[in-house]
């Protein structure tokens, strides 16, 4: 099982992301966070099926669209975050930390 944890930032919620193989080209999504919106995105991610877009572009991805539907701000690190998970877990990339740091030198 691959797992992600998010620190999203200005909301203050963290959010951790579980994906466990199903098959070849499936996963079970779990998402526990205290934020609502990403919660209720388990309703869309019980069983993605990565043959469907998830891999695509931004704009045609299942996750993302997933996300549209169900987030209030584009800003949300969470769909990125669910993807790069799946990805582990299919063995398709390596669990490497991905890092935002972001300043503001004025």
């Amino acid at each position: 099982m691959a797992k992600a944890k998010v620190r999203a930032g200005a909301c203050g919620f963290t959010t951790v992301i579980k994906v466990k193989k199903i098959d070849k080209l499936k996963v079970n999504v779990q998402i526990i966070s205290a934020c609502t919106d990403i919660r209720n995105l388990n309703e869309d991610l019980a069983e993605v099926d990565c043959s469907k877009g998830v891999f695509g572009s931004i704009v045609d991805s299942y996750i993302y669209k997933a996300a549209s539907k169900r987030l209030h701000n584009s800003d949300c690190p969470v769909p990125c975050a669910i993807i790069k998970t799946i990805q582990v877990e299919l063995g398709g990339a390596l669990p490497k930390d991905v890092v935002i740091k972001i300043t503001n030198d004025d």
